[in-house]
């Protein structure tokens, strides 16, 4: 059986725009839904929403069927939990609010496999299709996407040393964070915030790696894109419900 290859690892060293969307509500019916949207990605959410791995687990199932790449956010950059990720099959991992090239260093490690790091080793799991996947040990390090949340003002401070650590593959801006720890808790839209997101799209640019960003307001995105954000969150099914149902719900009140 052959390797699976990370497609948007591939796309994003091509340096290709990728657009994706974030999955939250934690059910494999919504996730089989975006996955076939025609997204170039998605991302199933573990830190701020009810899945845990036994839901990571079957929501990679549900979108297996569709040549949609899958992105996992993980709760936090644990070796354990990663571990047990990449085990279940995820070649695509966020790491949340990372803060320093040690850090980003350390989440390198987890998904890497002795010597280069310290995953731990199974040979009978979904990622090798059960030992299927003969020479699964051989390629499996340069298969993983590994992409760092920018978060906080220390974060965009250090983001060049970060984005210098070899196995980064692109780093990610959460701007809710990132506006809270600038002091605009719930405005990300303010100037100084822009500005952090600036620059850390020219310094992650001129790395090499793939710069990235959650905006759900179209025109934004779009310029963002112009600019060179490569790795575009659009939108969300919890974001989409919530508004769908409420506009629909005060067409027929008003």
């Amino acid at each position: 059986m052959e390797f699976p290859v990370n497609q948007l690892k591939r796309n994003l060293r091509a340096g290709k725009v990728q657009i994706g969307c974030w999955v939250s509500l934690g059910g494999t019916t919504s996730a089989e839904i975006c996955a076939g949207a025609g997204f170039d990605w998605i991302l199933v959410d573990m830190e701020h929403s009810p899945n845990d791995l036994p839901n990571i687990h079957q929501q990679l199932h549900a979108a297996s069927g569709y040549p949609c790449p899958v992105v996992v956010r993980a709760p936090w950059n644990d070796t354990v939990m990663i571990k047990r990720l990449l085990d279940v099959g995820v070649q695509s991992l966020l790491i949340p609010n990372v803060q320093s090239a040690d850090e980003a260093r350390r989440a390198v490690a987890a998904v890497r496999y002795p010597p280069q790091g310290v995953r731990g080793v199974t040979t009978n799991a979904r990622s090798n299709r059960f030992g299927r996947v003969k020479d699964y040990f051989a390629h499996a390090n340069e298969q993983v996407c590994l992409i760092l949340q920018v978060e906080t003002r220390a974060a965009v401070a250090r983001v060049e040393e970060m984005a210098a650590v070899d196995g980064v593959d692109a780093l990610f801006v959460g701007p809710q964070d990132l506006a809270a720890d600038y002091g605009h808790l719930g405005n990300p839209g303010h100037p100084e915030v822009q500005a952090a997101i600036g620059e850390v799209l020219e310094c992650v640019g001129r790395s090499g790696k793939a710069p990235g960003l959650l905006n759900f307001n179209e025109a934004e995105a779009k310029a963002w894109i112009a600019r060179g954000m490569q790795m575009l969150a659009v939108t969300s099914d919890q974001f989409l419900l919530a508004r769908e149902t409420s506009a629909v719900a005060a067409r027929y009140k008003t």
